[in-house]
């Protein structure tokens, strides 16, 4: 996500009126957008909120998702400290790696950008096994 999608709902960034990344918008351009960045045009406004509402809507999605993972891999951190397993799995994770860079493509995602999510998640995932290893709980 870009922080133009998580920006102040009252500002637009100059990319969205055509300029350059990190350029100044125009102080009458197109959009309504005057010199200090507010939007003055209440259907870029409408637009804009309706977009925003979206990605927030997007985005708690995605941390309920990762919740219910995490409690799925936790289970299977402690099935894997019961019978002495170890935390991490490389065969595994090369697959799951490579079945989601194919998911990313065929969703138009970045497939090296999907990686390095999974790469993320994979290692918070193997540090709870080593905790729950250990005779700890991760807190999941």
């Amino acid at each position: 996500m870009s922080h133009s999608e998580t920006d102040h709902p009252d500002t637009v960034v100059g990319a969205a009126e055509g300029h350059a990344p990190g350029a100044a918008p125009s102080p009458s351009g197109a959009g309504g957008v005057a010199g200090g960045g507010a939007v003055t045009d209440p259907a870029v406004r409408a637009e804009l909120t309706r977009l925003r509402e979206s990605i927030d809507n997007i985005d708690a999605a995605v941390v309920h998702m990762l919740a219910e993972r995490f409690k799925c891999t936790q289970q299977v951190g402690r099935l894997k400290a019961e019978h002495r397993l170890p935390p991490a799995d490389p065969e595994r994770e090369a697959r799951q790696i490579a079945r989601l860079r194919t998911l990313a493509e065929s969703a138009r995602l970045d497939p090296a950008f999907a990686e390095k999510l999974l790469n993320f998640v994979i290692a918070e995932v193997i540090r709870h096994h080593e905790t729950i290893a250990e005779g700890g709980d991760s807190g999941d």
